[in-house]
């Protein structure tokens, strides 16, 4: 998985009953675009998430 700083990263639920998330990456802490990734959910809350396979990196669009 690689990201920039400004792409999107959407978590798709993994079970019935659970919102999909998508969130901000702020940081990429991982090595040429590697994971970690700090991320700013849409509530506000932001988090280092290594993502699996129930994640996608959108890239930014651009500006």
């Amino acid at each position: 998985m690689h990201a920039t700083v400004g792409d999107r990263l959407h978590v798709h639920s993994r079970a019935v009953g659970l919102d999909e998330r998508i969130g901000e990456i702020v940081e990429v802490r991982g090595s040429d675009g590697a994971p970690p990734y700090l991320v700013r959910f849409s509530d506000g809350h932001e988090g280092l998430v290594y993502p699996g396979p129930d994640c996608l990196v959108e890239p930014r669009t651009g500006d």
